[in-house]
């Protein structure tokens, strides 16, 4: 049985909020904890609850998404999240990674490509229309310390994060809800998208490409 995520949606329109909750747990496997207008109270939602997923209206009072999205990230390192939008999207993506996001999508897009977003999220991958690719060149930075990043999916640049900080792999193996196995399993496909082959190079080179992507977007 697959687990069922946890959501929580904030944005302006309570409306949509209730026309989204209702696509998402109709899915089966999608829980909504909550609906939230105010950031703040959505915010401390998110901390404490530590949701697999956090869809959030773009278009937020006084442009607070670009300083509660980072903030919401690092207090949830391991929530996916999706930002909603009416604007074109395409021209979004990349900023919005750089803040945390796991993806995009448009407001107009139907209950059946929303899944799909969410259900890529959950095998790792990265969704987005073809339309975006035949308007021109994919918006990714193509320095080397972005690629460097950006080939770990979320969930292993959250083991990279960890074993920064020291965590012992049976606790991140808990964290992740997988067996320890299965972070042997993960750190051998870090090394070979990291170019290393121990434990200490993949650290090495993970914490200078997080400090200098870091550093160039602040």
């Amino acid at each position: 049985m697959r687990k069922v995520w946890q959501v929580v949606i904030m944005g302006c329109h309570p409306t949509s909020m209730l026309g989204t909750k209702l696509i998402l747990e109709e899915a089966g496997n999608l829980i909504v904890l909550g609906t939230y207008s105010d950031w703040e109270e959505g915010a401390v939602m998110v901390r404490e609850e530590q949701p697999e997923l956090v869809l959030l209206d773009y278009c937020m009072p006084d442009d607070m998404i670009e300083t509660i999205l980072p903030g919401m990230k690092k207090e949830a390192s391991a929530s996916h999240f999706v930002v909603m939008t009416d604007r074109e999207g395409r021209e979004l993506l990349l900023p919005l990674l750089k803040l945390g996001a796991s993806g995009i999508i448009s407001k107009g897009a139907s209950p059946s490509q929303l899944l799909q977003m969410i259900e890529g999220l959950r095998e790792g991958f990265l969704s987005m229309p073809l339309d975006w690719l035949e308007m021109g060149i994919w918006p990714i930075s193509t320095s080397e310390e972005g690629d460097v990043l950006l080939k770990l999916t979320p969930t292993e640049r959250f083991i990279m994060e960890r074993i920064v900080q020291g965590i012992t792999y049976d606790k991140i193996a808990t964290e992740v809800e997988v067996s320890r196995r299965s972070i042997d399993n993960y750190l051998r496909k870090i090394y070979v998208k990291l170019e290393v082959s121990t434990r200490a190079q993949a650290i090495e080179k993970y914490a200078l490409y997080s400090r200098q992507v870091r550093h160039v977007y602040a």
